[in-house]
């Protein structure tokens, strides 16, 4: 009876109880930074994203056996004027062949709220651009990212686009 008695103690140990959540979250973090198979940020500069400033990336021989997720990340402040986002993405692979999407993303809720992560008045977005990805080949894949934004009711593009401080690319293992 004493042993089992010495059991339950263990098990009800306040510093326990604390010790194994904080060691399943590790863990946790860890199998996430696993799947991890390439991230990059680039910088606006002055926090503003000009119509011909085409952010590049450069995935040099990924994994052809496994199928992979693929975001563009997004780093806003409170200055971004707009509630979506267009882009255009290019993914050129490295027997030459591309292939072009238009993506529209949405940054804030109705009520105005931004979406995505935030600390103080910055705001990281993960938006997904592909899914099931399986690289054909290895070799070095280029993907240029530029926005498409438009007033309403205007046909020529918007020249600058405030309040966009990075642009990111990111490839998951699936």
């Amino acid at each position: 009876a004493a042993k089992a008695k010495g059991v339950n103690k263990r098990t009800n140990d306040p510093e326990m109880r604390t010790l194994i959540p904080i060691l399943l979250i590790a863990v946790l973090l860890a199998a996430c930074e696993d799947r991890l198979a390439y991230s990059q940020f680039q910088a606006t500069g002055d926090g503003t994203w000009h119509r011909d400033d085409v952010m590049e990336f450069r995935l040099e021989d990924p994994d052809t056996t496994r199928a992979h997720t693929l975001y563009i990340l997004l780093r806003n402040d409170e200055q971004y004027p707009y509630s979506n986002l267009f882009l255009i993405a290019e993914m050129s692979y490295p027997d030459g062949q591309s292939q072009r999407d238009t993506l529209e993303y949405v940054m804030a809720d109705a009520s105005g709220h931004w979406l995505g992560a935030g600390f103080g008045s910055v705001y990281e977005n993960k938006l997904g651009f592909r899914k099931d990805v399986v690289f054909p080949t290895k070799g070095v894949y280029t993907i240029e990212i530029s926005h498409a934004m438009r007033k309403n009711g205007s046909v020529q593009g918007v020249e600058s686009l405030p309040g966009v401080l990075d642009v990111g690319f990111q490839v998951e293992e699936n």
